[in-house]
């Protein structure tokens, strides 16, 4: 059987009887996608990866104590640690960040832009900035659930285990987070659109 196409349930198994390539296997299958989501809320590469390291940390010290109960959910359960990990040190550290740009990061990065001309591009990536500055003016619960559906590509209900709220708490928050940029985007006299 193709490593691909074991079941996250069958890797644990296999970790837990002391096949090490399960856990190296869930490690590379999910690494990417929890540091997004770590750095897109700490905006910090350095931070994130520490905070990735612990989120695997407390992962296998889970796995080894034999309390994982989450059958077939091992990336919201794995997002769940991570987003906590982050609330955790943003409690330490006193604040909650913005959600900015950084030398390492830029939030419209993640958008698709196709091979338009350079005019289209330049005028796609001032759309971008605008909308950057828009979403930073957003309370965090409505920029945390904007920029894990749009930006890290999660449902709304990897968005709800991970932030520990209903699905519905997710759409209304993401309902008021659109409406709130429109009537920013009014407000500011910012157009949203590439023309």
């Amino acid at each position: 059987m193709h490593v691909n196409h074991l079941s996250d349930d069958f890797l644990i198994t296999q970790y837990l009887k002391g096949d090490e390539s399960g856990l190296k296997q869930l490690i590379t299958r999910y690494e990417q996608k929890l540091f997004t989501s770590i750095f897109i809320l700490v905006k910090k590469r350095d931070l994130a990866e520490d905070l990735l390291q612990e989120t695997f940390i407390k992962i296998i010290n889970t796995l080894r104590q034999g309390r994982y109960q989450e059958e077939g959910k091992f990336l919201g359960w794995a997002m769940r640690i991570a987003h906590n990990l982050v609330i955790d040190y943003f409690r330490k550290d006193n604040r909650m960040r913005m959600v900015r740009d950084t030398d390492e990061y830029r939030i419209t990065d993640n958008l698709q832009i196709t091979e338009d001309c350079a005019e289209k591009q330049m005028i796609k990536h001032q759309t971008h900035n605008r909308l950057k500055i828009l979403i930073d003016m957003l309370p965090y619960e409505q920029r945390e659930v904007l920029i894990m559906r749009h930006y890290a590509e999660l449902s709304f209900k990897e968005i709800a285990d991970i932030t520990q709220t209903s699905i519905n708490t997710c759409l209304g928050r993401m309902r008021y987070a659109l409406i709130n940029l429109r009537k920013l985007a009014a407000d500011k006299k910012v157009s949203l659109t590439d023309d």
